[in-house]
Order: C-alpha cells, then structure tokens, then sequence
C-alpha cells in the first residue's frame, strides 16, 4: 500500500476538504518503488500523527503531487466507484440533451473535482449522435480511462468518444501527449455547434471553432 505523509502543520487543507496536495505539504512517501514511481496509482494519505486524510492518486511527477478521490475512509477506490462518479455527473449534467438524446448546445458533462473525478473534463457534442471529448489532465484519472470510457458509452448511448490532450497541462503531470479516438468514429474537421443561438463550426480534434458564414 502506498502511504502519503504530510507534515505537521500542512493538514489543514485536507480537513476543509480542500482536494490537492502539493508537493512541499508531502513529508514522506512509503511503498514499494514500483508504486511510488507510477503515476495515478492510490494512496492512503495520513497526518504526520497517522491519523487518515484522504485516498487520493498520487503522481511523483506533477509538482501537485497528490488529488483526492474520497475523505471518507470506507470507500474504496475502484470500478465501482469511477461508475458511479460518472452516472453521477450524467445525471447532474446531461440532462440538456432531452429525452431523444438529442443536445441544442454543447454540455459540459464532467467537470473534474466538483463531480469527483479530479482532472477529468468531458464534453458532449451533437447528442447520442454526436461526440464525447474527454480530456484526462491528471495521472489518476489516465489510469481509469478505460472504465471511464466504458461507462460513458453505456450511459449516454454515444457511440463516439474522442480525446484531445492539453499539451501544457499533460506535460505538466508527466504524462504522454496523446489524442484520438477511444471509441467509434474519428470526429470530421467541421462539426456544427450551436451556442447562444449562434452556429458554429467546431474542429473537435483541436477545440477550435469558427462562425458559419
């Protein structure tokens, strides 16, 4: 098991729920090395007393060395528990996409820590018929991607998830920079949005958009 330490006197933020731990809070990191050298793998976080803080992904390589996935000691980090984050945030977000499956406007589905899921930003485009673009900004959302993928398809009934990484931001967490398609359909160069009652084209791959003439 990998055990974050923090010092004494840097706990507070933790106790107010605050949901990162930056590197200069950590006073020691104990597990195997394999463990404390992968980015996203869970860790138990405790005061510098060993009192329990937190379970939360920690990343040697991100000066944010560790975000929190859950306060509460009981809950264990898992499949189950990335499932029901996500149906939660569907739940929460999605219903702008009607009873048809089908989105006026664009929906920010996940939005990282207010749903639970800690760097991880997913927007749908065009309804059921549409997209899912996803961008995974931190280690320990990256090492769920697959059931986070798998959950989205099941629980949107989109067939097509794409991802488009921050260059800065995965850099900056040590990951690779990486973009394509995770499931169905490669997204066209020019897909039209609607915002505002103003059409758009949007370039899916890039985030870029452009008014329709």
């Amino acid at each position: 098991m990998l055990i974050v330490t923090i010092k004494q006197g840097k706990e507070k933020s933790l106790l107010d729920r605050q949901p990162w731990i930056y590197a200069s809070a950590i006073e020691r990191v104990d597990g195997k090395p394999q463990e404390r050298n992968q980015p996203g793998a869970t860790a138990v976080v405790q005061s510098s007393s060993g009192q329990f803080l937190a379970r939360a992904a920690h990343n040697p390589k991100s000066q944010i060395r560790a975000r929190v996935w859950s306060f509460d000691q009981n809950e264990a980090i898992d499949h189950a528990l990335i499932k029901r984050r996500i149906k939660a945030a569907i739940a929460k977000h999605g219903s702008a996409a009607g009873k048809k499956g089908v989105a006026a406007e664009p929906i920010h589905l996940v939005l990282g820590e207010p749903d639970g899921l800690p760097g991880l930003l997913v927007d749908w485009y065009g309804g059921k018929q549409g997209y899912l673009v996803c961008q995974f900004q931190a280690a320990g959302v990256d090492a769920w991607k697959v059931p986070i993928v798998q959950t989205l398809l099941a629980e949107t009934g989109c067939p097509n998830v794409y991802e488009r990484s921050d260059e800065l931001i995965r850099k900056g967490e040590g990951l690779p920079v990486v973009s394509g398609a995770l499931a169905g359909d490669e997204p066209p160069d020019d897909f039209p949005i609607t915002e505002s009652g103003v059409r758009y084209a949007l370039n899916i791959k890039t985030g870029k958009k452009s008014k329709f003439r």
